[in-house]
């Protein structure tokens, strides 16, 4: 018997298919340009490029009606305030953090703009972080990011 493993896909929008929508999820992972990462718990944090503050977004996959796997924003936290990075009214300062639950939702795949000016996003997970890069290394553009399965496995 076979089965799907829930985690997140990568890819870099430049490597999209010709004429595939970037806001639609490309193939699944195993496709030549899809990466497949085995996480359904992951932080993804960055450093704001003017203010060099960090931010932090907690997020979760889960199956949905059918099976679907959905990506859900759990909790965020700001180190700091400044310049667009003002934190909502419901968010609480916590050791220097202002934490929340955000109100809004990934729909479609989650544009990650990467460049070699600004530090790359770390990804969190399982209680270690790396560059975003030791995934899916960046060609200093758009890394599309999504919920999916992966690559069907024996039991």
């Amino acid at each position: 018997m076979s089965v799907s493993v829930l985690g997140v896909c990568l890819a870099l929008a430049a490597s999209m298919p010709q004429g595939a929508d970037p806001m639609v999820p490309p193939a699944r992972a195993g496709a030549p340009h899809v990466v497949f990462v085995p996480q359904t718990a992951f932080t993804l944090a960055w450093t704001h490029s003017i203010e060099k503050t960090r931010w932090e977004e907690d997020y979760r996959v889960h199956a949905g009606p059918g099976g679907a796997p959905v990506l859900t924003l759990e909790k965020a936290r700001i180190r700091g305030t400044g310049a667009g990075m003002e934190p909502p009214a419901n968010a609480v300062l916590r050791h220097g953090w202002y934490e929340y639950a955000p109100a809004n939702q990934p729909q479609g795949p989650m544009r990650l703009t990467r460049s070699r000016y600004t530090p790359d996003y770390s990804w969190c997970a399982q209680g270690r972080c790396r560059p975003l890069g030791e995934l899916l290394p960046s060609d200093g553009g758009i890394t599309l990011l999504w919920p999916c399965h992966g690559p069907k496995r024996r039991r």
